[in-house]
């Protein structure tokens, strides 16, 4: 009989997960918080796969400029100052882990990972997994001098790590994608990158797991664990128990709240995030890009055109800044000059939380102490892009296998000592 697996959590990483647990034999349950008609933290996100983000979100010089960036409401980076014990040492940690070591150890890791995804979506495609991939590139789009030479000496670390990347001046930019009117100082080219619809994603892996056989049990929230001597028999819901021979606990910004009746320690905050997406744009790129001193990402999906940003640290809600989204909209005609905001006006804006870690890199594998379960979470504004070769490691994981790649970097227990 075929081992059971219960997957807690139905984004992107837990139905890649349940897709390559399936593959290798389990009988799969995947069981969600939400109701099948919600829309989580995957679907409203930029849709990139991104090997030129390999650098962790800690590194250096970032605190100071999000020290900078506070004092601007509508700045993409805000955390909301408050007595919070848990959002200190979150910020302790995220400061040690900027050292210039763990750094350069840490972009080896999402390099590979990011590669690996790249490649795992080339295949899904061959198996009818249909996400409308596209395999253009990806520019980071330069407003001054400054943002250039930095992306520049980035790109350089990229290509030192097997990355390919080209520094392009404005006319080359233009050339790239005339598609589109650019005001820029210049862009770095990544051709690996790429970009796909991730609701078509979402519901075509779904699809793709019922027909094998998989199962999905929505509108269930986790209230607590059957777990004696390091071994979970069941998860306690709202309605009822379930019960499992493995468990993979991948539940983006809940994971952490859901972990700590087991005694672990996987400190997340909430990334809050905002998209906005024009049906009918004045202009179509055809290549995804990032307008790099404003941090928003500019993604077309099919004939729309979906503009996302922010990193809004300590709100475990969904409510929605005006400020915040002023800021996107107000950044996108220094670098695109025929979009207005008044093209917006109308426009319904989503929200996702990012769980985001302290060092920037995701949690993976079997915690010490419980012999059945797998965690995989934290991947912050990765999900997408990490999402299927997360799911692969967690499937070699419950196989009892050696993982692929190294995942000591993403120990669940890193931060428990």
């Amino acid at each position: 009989m075929a081992k059971r697996v219960l997957i807690i959590g139905n984004g992107i990483i837990g139905l890649s997960s349940a897709l390559a647990a399936i593959g290798r034999g389990f009988d799969v349950t995947v069981l969600d918080r939400n109701a099948d008609s919600i829309e989580n933290c995957s679907f409203g996100n930029s849709g990139m796969i991104v090997p030129s983000h390999f650098a962790p979100l800690a590194q250096p010089g970032v605190i100071a400029q999000g020290l900078r960036w506070m004092r601007d409401p509508e700045s993409p980076f805000y955390i909301k100052p408050q007595l919070s014990w848990e959002l200190m040492q979150w910020g302790m940690r995220f400061y040690m882990a900027t050292n210039p070591d763990q750094v350069s150890a840490g972009s080896r890791l999402l390099k590979q990972m990011h590669l690996a995804s790249r490649d795992k979506y080339c295949q899904w495609q061959d198996q009818g997994i249909d996400c409308s991939l596209s395999t253009r590139g990806l520019l980071m789009l330069c407003s001054s001098e400054h943002g250039l030479s930095e992306e520049a000496a980035l790109a350089e670390k990229a290509r030192e790590l097997g990355i390919p990347a080209s520094v392009l001046d404005p006319q080359e930019t233009a050339s790239l994608d005339p598609n589109i009117t650019m005001k820029v100082h210049g862009s770095v080219y990544y051709p690996k990158d790429c970009h796909l619809n991730p609701a078509q994603l979402i519901r075509s892996l779904r699809s793709k797991i019922s027909s094998l056989g998989g199962k999905f049990v929505y509108s269930k929230h986790v209230t607590g664990w059957d777990e004696h001597r390091g071994t979970i028999h069941a998860v306690q819901t709202t309605s009822g128990q379930y019960q499992a021979d493995e468990f993979v606990l991948s539940s983006g910004v809940w994971s952490d709240g859901l972990s700590k009746p087991l005694g672990l320690k996987i400190p997340m905050q909430a990334g809050k995030g905002y998209s906005l997406t024009l049906p009918d744009p004045v202009e179509l790129p055809k290549v995804c890009s990032i307008l790099v001193e404003a941090k928003v990402a500019v993604t077309p999906i099919g004939s729309a055109l979906r503009f996302g940003g922010t990193m809004q640290l300590g709100e475990l809600n969904e409510s929605i800044d005006p400020r915040r989204l002023n800021g996107i909209l107000k950044s996108i005609p220094r670098y695109m000059p025929k979009f207005k905001a008044s093209h917006f006006e109308g426009i319904e804006p989503w929200v996702g939380l990012r769980p985001v870690s302290p060092d920037g890199l995701p949690y993976i594998g079997r915690p010490r102490g419980i012999r059945n379960l797998v965690v995989a979470t934290g991947h912050a504004m990765m999900g997408v892009s990490l999402g299927p070769i997360t799911g692969e490691l967690v499937a070699e994981i419950l196989d009892g296998q050696s993982t692929s790649i190294d995942l000591q970097l993403a120990s669940v227990d890193r931060f428990k000592d």
